[in-house]
């Protein structure tokens, strides 16, 4: 959910380049805005650091089959759980939304 006082980021902007540590090890993610809101938005609703929420995604996209690169991973992710709560009526759970 939009707070009041934060202004929506842009529909077409550049990706925006961030640092996270995950598994102890400090990696570099580009995304659009739109979709460092949408993952900051699912891991407040998890109760979970953002870090956390990209380890989680990270460990299943090195278990899939052919994994993509993380921010892809971290793209279909959040698709597939807006996916999966629209579908059920619900805003999108984070442990549902699996990849590969």
């Amino acid at each position: 959910m939009q707070s009041i006082d934060q202004a929506p980021p842009p529909r077409y902007a550049p990706p925006v380049k961030r640092s996270i540590t995950i598994a102890g090890h400090q990696t570099s993610i580009s995304l659009e805005p739109l979709f460092w809101q949408a993952l900051e938005e699912r891991a407040r609703a998890a109760g979970l650091p953002l870090s956390a929420l990209v380890a989680r995604i990270d460990a299943e996209r090195i278990a899939a089959a052919d994994p993509p690169n993380l921010a892809s991973a971290i793209r279909c992710w959040l698709l597939m759980a807006r996916t999966q709560g629209e579908a059920s009526g619900k805003p999108g759970n984070q442990a549902s939304a699996r990849i590969g």
